[in-house]
């Protein structure tokens, strides 16, 4: 937060907060893309316009206030940037204070650019898309060209043509004018009357979607006491998000389908006075009692009860609970949801703890679809694991709608639909659904055929006397298909149409084909890689590592356990040991794996097994310390089983503490700035050290920078190296200081890129290479030739498979080893 500190200096300057009960801005939490509009009456009556960027409110005086009419262009006053907790604040600044007057909140929501932002702020054409309760659609900002004797940037608030414009009656946005906070208009906020009724959290941001975790198809049902067994339900996946009274509704790709489930959002807000997102399925019961697809269907066309099963509670007022264990969050959700009468269109999915076999025979006997099966200890993981699982008890899926066979009894309309599945990029025939259409169904399905008309076929390998009479369609429509089986080439037998899927794109449907369940120990890794939870366990067995809890997720979007990441290091030991050997090393500790807490960790306190050494070194106060070193596979995999995701080396090795190895300079890009900025600056050091007689190597860190890395002969000490590194990086801000700094702080750093040379001194460390990041996506840092810069995308871009590839092909650093260079006695 120490950017936003920079930025509300002026805001501070201007207010007395002895005086004055707008907040001082401290740390607020961030929500990432909250806007707000707050009416102000101070000297002149205007309309405070705030979109949250860098860690505060941008802030725009609106002098009449927004309109939805485009031909209408607001003046917006650009004014100092405010605190985030500012979103919140409604209340009455006091006279002889700055702004002294009412303040209302007038509108809240979130905002997402349309355009790249930090562009938009540059050039002065800033647009946005909002969703809050009165302002919704795409707006545009336009800074104008300043006037001598311009004390602001004056800049033009524009509504962009969409379905939230309103051509000639731009003004009635303003014709409601209650507080979206407490319901109290101005007079009342200045009197100091206590609201009518106070939503809490309609101030805060609504959740932001998350993508669901969706299950993986098996054949058998798991057993043990750690799975929970809920009914498969036959409806539309749904991500609820609720804050107060505003309600969204997205499907399992994230599109808002508010307006489609309307009759739920107000059952949904009245679940909490706070904010919560929710996973769900949406259904509706058929004359049996049973949820049912096509009843579904009849009940958003013709307006009928729907009901929000809730299964999942992924975060509760502002806090994430994606991390907690499965039995944690169910906890957390029964308390949300409470007690429900069967009637309510609010259900909480109710679960049973093992007897799975037991469960699924029930289910299908009642004729019901099938089970999942979920890991009661796993946490909350976006897309498809195996910490949830489906069983069927009849074979269904989504298939592409390709084209169809006219009818010979009824003119105009189909006879059958024609299907497929998209396997490795290319559409694969699957057969033919004739049965399970009403009549109103095969009309309402026509118009959407003859739309999405084509004269050829998008497919190859369709039978003959199919394909002679068929009328193919662009694959852009699915069919929800019930079928007993398969015939041997994958065409579906006795296939019957479900209902039309309207949330899913067609695009990726392949079929789907169930796994074995695997217990946890034998688990192996997603398909097609090449680190399995066997080998690293094999590898660690063979190094005399015993990992407990082998199955553990660290990277739990990747679903990489420790086992995995003891493949890993296996894969890539001998690319990695001459790097790593013998340096004292720090380590990032994550015991609950990467979304949990981590550590930093530089002296060896104990605990870990025999691999991982202890060298004693003097600090600067005399006193000594012991840190880490290995040399070999069991080093490595004693941290993998400590929790490690990553190793850091120190510059010289433990046989002469005092004398570096190699030089290293960090390139840390500003917020904002390209990748290519960072890999030109790369190829400019290495230029610059070459010219003064340093070869170098690049290596991707993992992160967001590059390291350049000039290895040295051991003869200069760390005050000589640390000087050097200190004036060569200093040179290079003289010399380009539009475009680097050898400064720390973040306000230098705008915009710019920090060469950090302070890698180089005793007791600093950089990441190694080959080692993993405690980062999102489980990248690693990779040692590069100067050839493959060119064709690198991001420095964070190698997952484990990619490095492992990597470590037993040609070595990009060939040669390191036998470099023989002292330090220059100069950096120009």
């Amino acid at each position: 937060m120490a950017r936003a500190r920079d930025l509300l200096d002026e805001y501070r300057a201007k207010r007395d907060f002895a005086q004055t009960s707008e907040p001082d801005g401290g740390t607020p939490s961030e929500s990432g893309n909250i806007f707000v509009v707050q009416k102000h009456d101070a000297t002149r009556l205007h309309y405070d316009f705030r979109l949250e960027y860098e860690g505060v409110l941008k802030s725009w005086a609106v002098t009449r206030g927004p309109s939805t009419d485009p031909a209408d262009k607001r003046l917006a006053v650009r004014t100092e940037d405010h605190p985030l907790d500012y979103a919140t604040f409604e209340g009455t600044i006091p006279k002889g204070q700055y702004g002294g007057g009412t303040v209302m909140l007038w509108d809240f929501g979130t905002w997402e650019p349309i355009e790249e932002p930090k562009a938009g702020f540059k050039s002065g054409k800033l647009k946005v898309r909002l969703d809050g309760e009165r302002m919704k659609g795409d707006w545009a900002l336009i800074r104008m060209k300043a006037k001598p004797g311009d004390k602001r940037e004056n800049w033009l608030l524009i509504k962009e043509h969409d379905s939230f414009a309103t051509d000639g009656k731009g003004e009635a946005i303003l014709d409601t004018d209650t507080s979206v906070s407490t319901g109290r208009a101005m007079d009342a906020i200045a009197s100091g009357k206590k609201p009518k009724r106070l939503t809490k959290s309609t101030a805060k941001a609504l959740p932001k979607f998350v993508e669901p975790q969706l299950a993986t198809l098996v054949d058998d049902v798991p057993v043990g006491k750690d799975w929970l067994f809920e009914m498969k339900y036959d409806g539309y996946r749904c991500i609820a998000a609720i804050s107060g009274d505003t309600v969204k509704l997205y499907t399992r790709h994230g599109h808002d389908w508010t307006e489609k489930f309307a009759s739920l959002v107000a059952p949904l807000s009245k679940v909490t006075k706070g904010s919560a997102l929710i996973d769900g399925e949406i259904c509706a019961f058929n004359a049996d009692g049973k949820t049912d697809f096509s009843t579904l269907k009849a009940a958003l066309s013709d307006g009928g009860p729907l009901v929000f099963f809730a299964f999942d509670l992924l975060e509760r007022d502002g806090k994430s609970l994606r991390n907690l264990p499965l039995v944690d969050r169910k906890k957390a959700l029964e308390e949300l949801i409470g007690t429900r009468e069967r009637h309510d269109a609010i259900q909480l999915s109710p679960d049973i703890e093992g007897k799975g076999q037991e469960v699924f025979d029930a289910i299908c006997k009642a004729g019901l679809e099938g089970v999942i099966a979920k890991k009661a200890s796993a946490e909350y993981l976006s897309g498809r694991a195996k910490t949830w699982l489906k069983i069927k008890c009849t074979l269904r899926q989504e298939f592409i709608i390709v084209g169809w066979s006219p009818s010979e009894k009824r003119k105009g309309v189909f006879a059958s639909l024609l299907l497929a599945t998209e396997e490795d990029g290319k559409l694969v025939y699957r057969g033919r659904v004739g049965t399970g259409f009403s009549d109103q169904t095969r009309e309402d399905l026509q118009k959407l055929l003859d739309a999405a008309a084509r004269k050829s076929a998008p497919l190859t390998g369709v039978p003959s006397q199919m394909s002679r009479n068929a009328r193919w369609v662009t694959p852009r429509h699915l069919a929800e298909i019930a079928y007993t089986e398969q015939t041997p080439d994958g065409v579906l037998r006795h296939p019957s149409f479900l209902g039309l899927r309207e949330d899913k794109p067609a695009k990726g449907v392949a079929l789907e084909k169930p796994t074995k369940v695997t217990s946890p120990r034998t688990k192996r890794s997603t398909p097609g890689a090449k680190l399995t939870d066997d080998a690293g366990i094999a590898a660690a067995e063979k190094a005399g590592i015993k990992l407990t809890s082998p199955d553990k997720l660290l990277y739990p979007g990747q679903g990489v356990t420790k086992a995995k990441l003891a493949a890993y290091y296996a894969a890539v030991v001998d690319a990695m040991l001459p790097y790593i050997t013998d340096h004292p090393l720090s380590l990032v500790r994550c015991p609950g794996g990467r979304a949990k807490q981590c550590f930093f960790q530089k002296h060896d306190t104990g605990g870990f097994s025999q691999g991982m050494h202890s060298i004693a070194i003097t600090e600067k106060d005399g006193t000594s310390d012991d840190y880490f070193t290995l040399n070999g596979l069991d080093g490595l995999l004693a941290g993998v089983q400590m929790g490690v995701l990553e190793f850091h080396i120190w510059g010289s090795r433990r046989d002469d503490i005092e004398k570096p190895d190699r030089l290293v300079f960090d390139i840390d890009p500003d917020e904002g700035l390209d990748f290519a900025d960072v890999k030109s600056a790369a190829l400019d050091i290495r230029d610059r050290l070459a010219d003064i007689g340093l070869k170098t190597f690049p290596m991707a860190t993992g992160g967001k920078g590059i390291h350049v890395i000039a290895p040295l002969t051991r003869s200069a000490e760390w005050p000589e190296v640390k000087a050097f590194a200190s004036g060569f990086a200093k040179h290079l801000a003289e010399t380009q200081p539009d475009r680097y700094t050898a400064t720390l702080s973040k306000k230098a750093r705008k915009g710019k890129l920090f060469v950090d040379y302070l890698r180089n001194e005793r007791g600093s460390t950089a990441i190694a290479p080959y080692s993993t990041r405690a980062r999102e996506g489980a990248p690693c840092a990779v040692p590069l030739s100067w050839d493959e810069l060119d064709d690198l995308k991001q420095a964070n871009g190698f997952s484990l498979d990619a490095a492992a590839e990597r470590a037993t092909g040609p070595d990009p650093w060939q040669g390191y080893g036998k470099v023989r260079q002292s330090l220059p006695k100069t950096f120009k």
